[in-house]
């Protein structure tokens, strides 16, 4: 099992556009074969900051979802939600 933390920094005027667009993407990733869990958590600590936390069954399962429709929509429309870059971070994980 692949574990990703995509760590977003949104604008602030931003952040209901962001939200929209995540309502789209979120239950389509959750569809896709070989997807386990995808969540966006917001931040207590720091203002206007998300974590997707996504579990996948394996780096092929990355791959089809990276190449999907609603997530080249999303990655298309984030330059104009995003007030930094992406802080990508991918882990190898099992259940205990």
């Amino acid at each position: 099992m692949l574990i990703v933390h995509a760590h977003l920094q949104v604008i602030p005027e931003q952040e209901e556009a962001f939200l929209e667009a995540a309502k789209t993407l979120l239950p389509a990733s959750r569809s896709e074969e070989g997807n386990i869990a995808y969540n966006l958590m917001k931040s207590t600590e720091r203002d206007h900051h998300y974590t997707m936390v996504e579990l996948w069954r394996d780096q092929a399962a990355i791959a089809s979802h990276n190449a999907s429709e609603h997530f080249q929509q999303f990655v298309k429309q984030a330059s104009t939600f995003m007030a930094a870059p992406m802080d990508l971070q991918v882990f190898a994980g099992e259940r205990v």
